[in-house]
């Protein structure tokens, strides 16, 4: 992709925690900027910080040293920013589909007319209109996560944190998922920025790859992935040959971390 104006900027990122025994510096010289329309992805080691770093990012944290610039303001960020999709839907079972699509909006005080109307439109968009009335139980796990994205959408955030939505799922559902979740973000013309542990799906999901090295993590390695055609989609990106050309690269970075921690 073209990288045009950034939308978000981490500047000397730095988290550390205190227990009475020790001190644990779970990242540390993070400087990343990320674009507008941009899908940045996330991979490293196990424990290396990687969802500290959406933490920080949302404001449910503050880091120990460092600042997360938003629009080139350095502020508190709100939570109609930042809109956060977790492993789990968190749909309430005793809401319909469609009141589980306003509930953000609901918790904000921002349910107006305006913004239920577009609520909708989302709804009817990503063909969940003929599911408003049912309730969670009667959906698949992937239908679920679908309706919780519609969600997070419907507050109108300008950066979309996934904290590794598809990893509860069933392999084909997780393929058929992230290519729907991808076509809806690219869709919305929205940021986003995915922790993951799938290099294949942080291959065909991404603009860039940001590899973390072992705890206390740094960014060990940032990878501009490009298939030549932007509208190409994820199926087709793992046929061709770019798609082990970028697999090999984060492997072979993801597991030199490993020998070096064996050293």
């Amino acid at each position: 992709m073209e990288l045009k104006e950034k939308i978000l900027e981490l500047k000397d990122i730095k988290m550390q925690y205190h227990t009475l025994e020790q001190e644990t510096v779970a990242v540390k010289n993070i400087n990343l900027d990320i674009y507008n329309g941009e899908f940045l992805s996330i991979v490293g080691p196990s424990g290396c910080g990687k969802s500290t770093i959406l933490s920080i990012v949302s404001g449910l944290i503050k880091p120990s040293a460092g600042e997360v610039r938003l629009n080139k303001k350095c502020k508190n960020i709100s939570g109609t920013d930042i809109g956060y999709m977790l492993q789990r839907d968190y749909l309430f079972e005793w809401r319909t589909i469609e009141q589980n699509v306003l509930l953000g909006l609901e918790i904000k005080k921002i349910l107006d007319e305006e913004s239920y109307s577009y609520a909708q439109e989302l709804i009817d968009k990503y063909e969940l209109g003929k599911f408003r009335n049912y309730y969670p139980n009667q959906l698949s796990g992937g239908m679920r996560q679908k309706v919780a994205l519609i969600r997070t959408l419907a507050v109108k955030p300008q950066i979309l944190l996934l904290d590794e939505p598809f990893s509860a799922l069933d392999f084909q559902t997780r393929i058929n998922l992230s290519e729907e979740v991808w076509d809806i973000i690219k869709g919305e013309q929205k940021t986003a920025i995915l922790v993951t542990h799938d290099i294949s799906e942080a291959v065909t999901l991404s603009d860039r790859v940001v590899i973390f090295s072992k705890r206390p993590s740094e960014i060990r390695k940032i990878l501009i992935i490009d298939f030549g055609d932007s509208k190409i989609q994820i199926k087709e990106k793992r046929k061709k040959e770019k798609f082990n050309e970028y697999f090999d690269i984060i492997w072979s970075e993801l597991n030199d971390e490993r020998k070096d921690k064996g050293k």
